[in-house]
């Protein structure tokens, strides 16, 4: 199956925690990072989740914000630390693709922002994800 979305990285479960409508479930990246996302309770059944499940974490260009070092005081917990690998700016918005641990991820941010923050090839930046955008996908 195709998809448009760039970011799939692929990773380990580590932890499933299960509410009433709501899981969240905890993944081990390739590169070691640790994410989490926050998906359907009914998911993780579909998916057949569990600690030591092979699956590939699935976010939206536009679901990732850019950072020049790490955020406190935010509740986002996903943040990845990474480098600048390119950036590809038109008359509003920019791409910009950052090479993590393990593999890449594409940022949709404004032409504004990349400005704002200086970010050309080899800037250091942390990838930031609401645990709500991550999906999973059984690998």
């Amino acid at each position: 199956m195709g998809m448009s979305i760039r970011n799939q990285i692929p990773g380990t479960v580590t932890a499933v925690t299960i509410g009433a409508a709501m899981a969240s479930v905890k993944v081990r990246l390739a590169g070691g990072q640790d994410i989490t996302a926050a998906i359907t309770a009914d998911a993780v059944k579909d998916l057949g989740l569990a600690e030591g499940s092979a699956v590939r974490a699935l976010v939206k260009s536009t679901e990732v914000a850019l950072a020049t070092g790490p955020v406190e005081g935010v509740s986002i917990r996903n943040q990845i630390p990474g480098t600048v690998a390119d950036v590809t700016t038109g008359e509003a918005m920019g791409s910009v693709k950052v090479t993590v641990e393990g593999g890449e991820l594409t940022a949709a941010i404004t032409k504004d922002a990349v400005e704002a923050l200086g970010l050309a090839s080899g800037t250091s930046v942390v990838a930031l994800i609401k645990s709500t955008e991550v999906s999973l996908a059984a690998a």
